[in-house]
């Protein structure tokens, strides 16, 4: 259900290019689930910017299943596109440092995002997703979509329990 608030976040992350300045990110108004620092043109905070759930549920929504490691059966990912949330803070590096709530950190290639579906996913089987479950959000790549992806290199840029990204 799109709500007030959804419809305000949504908003945030529009480009005001009648008004011919840069795109802008509203604070965020409940728990940041997500920071994103480094080689960013767009803040919301004094060096990075920040997501809430609201923010990123506001964005577009995307969603595949796909089988992997983890999990016995494929399963639905939803959320918003990587490249799109990259795309929203105005992302202008070539390798992301993802950083998950334990400190696992990862690298992968921009490229990646602009090459694949990766979703940011918020939702696991229309679901939101606890820190037990690999949340509360998940990079999840569409492994079935391409026999490519079925290998140790992309499964291990597959970060769970995603809490901010470096981008350098």
């Amino acid at each position: 259900m799109i709500t007030r608030r959804h419809l305000l976040a949504a908003s945030a992350l529009l480009p005001l290019a009648a008004r011919g300045t840069p795109p802008e990110l509203v604070r965020p108004r409940g728990r940041v689930v997500l920071t994103i620092s480094g080689r960013i043109g767009v803040r919301n905070a004094a060096d990075a910017a920040q997501f809430d759930m609201d923010m990123l549920a506001a964005m577009r929504q995307h969603s595949f299943s796909t089988h992997t490691p983890w999990y016995p059966q494929a399963h639905k990912f939803t959320g918003p596109l990587l490249r799109e949330v990259l795309d929203a803070v105005g992302a202008h590096g070539r390798t992301l440092r993802a950083i998950a709530l334990n400190d696992y950190t990862v690298e992968l290639p921009v490229e990646d995002a602009t090459r694949y579906p990766v979703v940011l996913a918020r939702l696991f089987d229309d679901r939101p997703m606890s820190v037990r479950e690999k949340g509360p959000l998940f990079i999840i790549y569409p492994f079935d979509s391409d026999e490519a992806l079925r290998s140790e290199r992309y499964y291990s840029r597959s970060a769970w329990q995603l809490k901010a990204i470096d981008v350098v």
